[in-house]
């Protein structure tokens, strides 16, 4: 080789290189990808006088090839998939050769052209297909080691595209899971401070049609006593129950609407809805959104799912809310009110006790709730003559209450009238059947004490008897003649009336069934005989003393637990 020729191929070289340096600097420096494939192409193709090129991208899931960019009559066009089936894998190889493809693809017309590897040393990025030259010619090695040199620098900087798009996008992510946290916290302060349902639900609509630009969704609820929609927006009918109970009968909490779904339910179909979400409240689903199609057409994504689900379960929350305070008022007004009553009963109890002639006497109601059906009332009809009552109204609380307050009422009515006992006893039947339902009745006891005689004329309807203990025996006697329970039915038969003389030193007890039908843990009652024997045990002792004597022992029986109104009435003849 001559002087000049060697002279000419080292400048050659030198400027090669440096095409080389400053390409790859360039390529490496950019983080385009668009830049980076069109360069290398353009370079590649100019450099060499190739009529045909093509940068084919690889696809792992897929196991495919994408036409990105193309130049000159490449077969496929751009955004175009193919199959390249390779002797071996496409790590092996830095340059292909048309023997090295087991392809039924035509590429070229010629067997001159060559794929370049696009790879780093982890991955395979794709092939640089460059046909032969316009000449027909195929390139010569020294050629071939310039693109080479060019594809590796070049597989550097489409890798290196690639990790900034995606800490583009992942930074892109974060800031849309920030903005949406930002507003999910904006929305619970807002949330927090409403206690109007209306109001909550206006929130909701106009954060989901100014977060996420959504023109036509749906909000279904269910407040366990029947499910609505409390909020919507381009909705213009109504659901029949029978296609919202499908929806909240679904399994999955974020469904798609494909065309099964819009056949079982029509509704979303006439709608356009895209995707529903069911919400949950302690585990339990309370409440469906479902959402139709953007403003602005995009697709809605997971993470749009997500951020929908989070804001519906914010205002599901607070509409929650809303009912548990509206059942803490209820519940307070309630107490209130209870309490109210309670002292109204109260009240309604002889307090304190009156002073009877040759009567020692102490009389105490315990009821189980705030209020209850137990009564006992001493009345003074005059100086030596006492009306004594007792007795127990079906059920407890309220309308328990109600009928013993009643009943007071009546007796205190007829009280002036000068009719005997029996016939007293009937009016009152009469009355509270006719006035009451038929499930309410009581059991009444009530009895006119003499004190200057020491005579006990008493009318039993249908109460636990009452036990008298003379002073000298301790075998008990039952006051049981009178009649029916009052309220039961009306009266048929007039009621039994019986006397009774008492002497001193004798015990009278009156008592409800609060006291002998009180439980253990093994749900025996506590009975008359335990009851009895505990008055045999301490009859000794004052009324007083005597009444908490026999509390405490119903209480001991019972662990502490008191499972019905309790009343006792103790007299001791002096």
């Amino acid at each position: 080789m001559s002087r000049k020729a060697r002279t000419y191929q080292d400048s050659h070289s030198r400027f090669e290189l440096k095409t080389i340096l400053e390409t790859g600097r360039t390529l490496i420096e950019s983080n385009d990808l668009s830049f980076i494939l069109n360069n290398l192409l353009l370079i590649t193709m100019g450099k060499l006088m190739v009529s045909r090129g093509a940068i084919l991208q690889y696809q792992p899931s897929e196991n495919s090839y994408t036409v990105k960019r193309k130049k000159g009559s490449f077969p496929l066009e751009e955004g175009d998939f193919c199959q390249l089936q390779v002797s071996g894998t496409q790590k092996d190889y830095s340059v292909l050769q048309p023997s090295d493809l087991d392809t039924s693809l035509k590429l070229s017309d010629s067997d001159n052209f060559l794929l370049f590897n696009l790879r780093t040393s982890d991955y395979h990025l794709g092939f640089l297909f460059l046909d032969a030259k316009i000449n027909g010619n195929p390139l010569n090695e020294r050629e071939i080691d310039f693109v080479e040199s060019l594809c590796l620098m070049s597989s550097v900087a489409i890798s290196n595209s690639r990790m900034f798009d995606e800490l583009k996008r992942t930074n892109r992510q974060l800031d849309q899971k920030v903005y949406e946290l930002k507003t999910l916290f904006e929305l619970s302060k807002d949330f927090n401070m409403m206690v109007d349902r209306d109001q909550i639900a206006r929130t909701f609509k106009f954060a989901m049609l100014g977060q996420l630009l959504i023109r036509k969704f749906f909000f279904f609820l269910d407040t366990g006593e029947k499910r609505q929609m409390i909020g919507s927006s381009g909705i213009t009918d109504k659901v029949d129950r029978e296609q919202m109970d499908y929806l909240f009968n679904l399994d999955e909490e974020i469904i798609e609407v494909d065309e099964e779904l819009r056949q079982q339910v029509p509704f979303l179909d006439r709608h356009k809805i895209e995707a529903v979400i069911g919400l949950r409240f302690q585990s339990e689903k309370m409440a469906v959104v479902g959402v139709g199609d953007r403003a602005n057409n995009e697709p809605f994504t997971e993470s749009d799912y997500n951020f929908i689900s989070s804001m519906g379960n914010l205002a599901l929350l607070s509409i929650q809310k809303t009912y548990l305070l509206e059942e803490r008022i209820e519940k307070e007004r309630m107490e209130e009110e209870l309490e109210i009553a309670h002292s109204i009963q109260r009240g309604l109890l002889p307090s304190p006790l009156p002073s009877i002639p040759n009567l020692d006497l102490y009389a105490e109601t315990i009821s189980s709730r705030q209020v209850g059906g137990d009564f006992f009332d001493i009345i003074e009809v005059s100086e030596n003559r006492h009306l004594l009552t007792i007795g127990d109204v079906t059920g407890k609380g309220v309308p328990a209450a109600l009928l013993m307050a009643n009943l007071q009422a009546i007796l205190r009515a007829l009280r002036p009238f000068d009719i005997s006992m029996s016939e007293a006893t009937g009016y009152m039947n009469d009355i509270i059947h006719d006035n009451t339902p038929s499930d309410k009745f009581i059991t009444f006891f009530w009895a006119a004490f003499d004190s200057s005689q020491r005579i006990f004329t008493y009318v039993n309807a249908g109460h636990n008897p009452p036990i008298l203990l003379r002073s000298d025996n301790d075998e008990p006697i039952s006051l049981e003649e009178g009649g029916l329970i009052l309220g039961a039915m009306s009266t048929m038969m007039p009621y039994e009336e019986n006397q009774v003389a008492l002497e001193k030193g004798d015990l009278l007890i009156l008592y409800t069934d609060g006291a002998t039908e009180a439980m253990n843990k093994e749900e025996e009652e506590y009975g008359e005989e335990r009851l009895l024997e505990c008055i045999r045990k301490h009859r000794d002792k004052h009324p007083e003393a005597l009444y908490q004597q026999i509390l405490d022992d119903i209480y001991e029986f019972s662990d502490q637990e008191q499972f019905d109104d309790l009343t006792l009435l103790i007299f001791r003849v002096n």
